[in-house]
């Protein structure tokens, strides 16, 4: 509560895959949620807002009219390649330099932006290995493409906020795993258009991601979690946020020397089942742990027959 009120959260992005779970999550735990987008969802447990947050003068109306207590900031080009290089890392970057500024200007508490494991530089077409098993976020990054380094710039951004304007806001970053929408688990196509169980029956689907997922719901516990932290928490941290296990059938270690033999050694320190992104910091720090994975919520084949 905010002055016998209850605490006014914007979310960007709030219609998209991840926004919508995000959203109702947020309102579940009390918040008067506002969702801006540039289209809406229906059913969403907000007050939603048709903007283009490109624009400057759009981003200034939008936070003079919600007056946001806290900010998550999920609106962006999400995947490689859905845009040219040129225009995914300039949309990106200025829409998080533009959620800060007006963060900054219309005196917002707390801020928590998306970024993404792809920063650490998996999937890369010269080759690519991780350095350690679990990877946790002092894993080096290697961007290879315009998204990933986009998101590197915004987790740039958290930290240099941090340090200049710590005083007054406190900032975070996430990196969400693939993320499976409720509905995905039912069958519905993931982003890349197949589904969850030809991701876990052909390892190649998951690979370039290197196995990670993350439910939707999950990630809007952390979102939770990290707003509810108290003001000593680190500032300007980033965290990893993904489900405990890999979306693997089988052996985790059998399904990496097939898929990237590269990464085999390094696979050699983790159990059969996992992980491989190590969530500890978030354990840590906030107490979120994942609570669904893929076995507890993939419905058995045929239970709907």
């Amino acid at each position: 509560m905010v002055d016998g009120g209850p605490v006014r959260t914007l979310v960007t992005g709030g219609a998209g895959r991840l926004g919508r779970s995000v959203v109702a999550v947020l309102a579940a735990s009390g918040r008067h949620v506002f969702s801006v987008d540039r289209t809406t969802s229906e059913g969403l447990p907000a007050r939603q807002i048709v903007a283009d947050l490109l624009d400057a003068d759009t981003r200034r109306r939008v936070f003079d009219d919600v007056r946001p207590d806290e900010v998550v900031h999920l609106a962006a080009i999400p995947a490689p390649r859905m845009a040219p290089e040129d225009e995914t890392y300039l949309v990106n970057t200025t829409l998080a330099l533009g959620v800060v500024e007006e963060s900054l200007r219309t005196g917002v508490r707390a801020l928590l932006v998306a970024s993404s494991p792809t920063v650490i530089g998996y999937g890369s077409p010269s080759g690519w290995a991780p350095a350690y098993l679990p990877i946790d976020e002092d894993h080096p990054v290697a961007p290879w493409n315009a998204y990933a380094l986009s998101k590197v710039a915004v987790e740039e951004l958290m930290r240099m906020v941090a340090r200049r304007d710590g005083d007054r806001i406190r900032v975070g970053s996430f990196r969400p795993s693939y993320v499976v929408a409720p509905e995905e688990w039912l069958g519905a196509p993931t982003q890349q258009g197949h589904t969850i169980r030809e991701r876990l029956a052909q390892p190649e689907l998951a690979v370039g991601s290197f196995f990670n997922y993350l439910d939707a719901r999950d990630a809007g516990d952390f979102v939770v979690a990290w707003l509810d932290a108290p003001d000593s928490t680190p500032n300007g941290e980033v965290f990893f946020v993904a489900a405990p296990d890999p979306l693997v059938t089988g052996s985790v270690h059998e399904a990496i020397a097939r898929a990237l033999p590269a990464a085999a050694p390094a696979a050699s320190s983790i159990g059969d089942t996992g992980p491989l992104f190590s969530t500890e910091r978030a354990a840590r720090l906030l107490g979120w742990h994942a609570r669904r994975t893929w076995r507890t919520e993939l419905p058995e084949e045929g239970a709907d027959d």
